[in-house]
């Protein structure tokens, strides 16, 4: 029969040696108490035989107190601890922590479970915290697009427009309204693929015919900066949803773009490497600091505000999340002044 592995966080018994012979020495006692009694009575009458079952009795009844406050200690009181602090979890009070009990600093199994339901309600607030964000990030988000959409659709009652003005106002709310329908879809897609309602299916294509087309689609953007685009492919076939994979290429292609100065450069590449494919987008832009790689990721985050107005934070959320549910892996290296420059990891078919 296998053993069940042992948790190497715990590093002292739930009953110690000392509790062990502290019963003991009780129960010693008990026994030589009762053994002088018999031994000190020679006559076995009704008042030896009295003598000797009471004193068992109220030895009975020391060693059951002394085992119910080592209970009461040792079990009873940390389990109400912890009942009262999950039920303040489940009433929605995320701060509560559950104190440790022992005083040496060691671990036993009851110390350990402790930690786990601390850490578990740091990772329910946490969560509750990201989610109350996340839902004052969207309202934000979708309110900028319709204010403007409002004020502009407004003016464009005005009778004493110009045709000229007229025609601004409507590409201006035309805009708006491609920007709340590009967000909606994204958080959309971003739903679906937490919760796994987008299965990834497979199927071998040509990775590189992909990334060629995906590029091509930015052409007029990257010439309308004058940005120089080079690209070295690698002919690859891989396995995956292509429809997913284009969502990765297109998000990383346009970040590059979008933050690429005028007369930049922006380099995309394939190569296999230790049997995976690497797919790098390379950019001259502004670069980033620790601080902002950290987060790049986050939903709705935006390191470089300047550029807040061209998107809205989400396509590296989708990025990352797409990557993990194939299975890839993604990385950012980045430097103030230095450009940015995303890799992608991908198996071969």
């Amino acid at each position: 029969m296998r053993r069940k592995k042992e948790d190497k966080r715990i590093d002292t018994s739930f009953i110690s040696f000392k509790d062990f012979a502290g019963i003991l020495l009780v129960l010693i006692i008990f026994i030589v108490g009762g053994l002088l009694i018999y031994l000190a009575t020679v006559k076995e009458d009704f008042w030896t035989t009295y003598s000797i079952f009471g004193y068992l009795i109220l030895m009975a009844l020391i060693l059951t107190v002394i085992t119910g406050i080592m209970r009461h200690y040792s079990f009873s009181r940390p389990m109400r601890r912890l009942s009262e602090a999950a039920r303040k979890i489940a009433e929605g009070d995320f701060s509560v922590r559950v104190a440790p009990l022992r005083k040496d600093g060691k671990k036993d199994y009851i110390e350990v479970m402790f930690n786990d339901f601390n850490k578990m309600a740091e990772e329910l607030a946490s969560i509750e915290t990201l989610k109350s964000d996340y839902i004052a990030n969207v309202s934000h988000e979708i309110k900028t697009p319709l204010s403007v959409i409002q004020s502009y659709a407004m003016a464009l009652q005005h009778e004493t427009l110009s045709p000229e003005e007229r025609r601004e106002y409507a590409k201006t709310v035309v805009t708006a309204a491609q920007k709340l329908s590009a967000l909606v879809t994204n958080i959309l897609k971003l739903n679906k693929l937490e919760n796994q309602a987008i299965m990834p299916g497979s199927a071998p294509y040509d990775l590189s015919e992909q990334l060629r087309c995906c590029a091509l689609a930015f052409e007029d953007l990257w010439e309308s900066k004058g940005i120089t685009f080079t690209a070295d492919l690698d002919e690859t076939i891989v396995s995956y949803d292509e429809s997913m994979l284009e969502l990765v290429w297109n998000n990383l292609l346009s970040n590059a773009i979008k933050f690429t100065n005028p007369g930049g450069s922006i380099a995309l590449t394939l190569k296999i490497e230790n049997g995976l494919a690497v797919v790098s987008v390379k950019d001259s832009g502004c670069g980033m600091d620790e601080a902002v790689r950290k987060h790049v990721f986050d939903k709705f985050y935006q390191g470089d505000t300047s550029h807040s107005q061209e998107g809205n934070g989400l396509g590296l959320a989708l990025v990352k999340k797409v990557i993990e549910i194939i299975g890839g892996g993604i990385t950012v290296d980045s430097k103030i002044g230095y450009g940015t420059t995303f890799t992608v990891c991908l198996k071969i078919a």
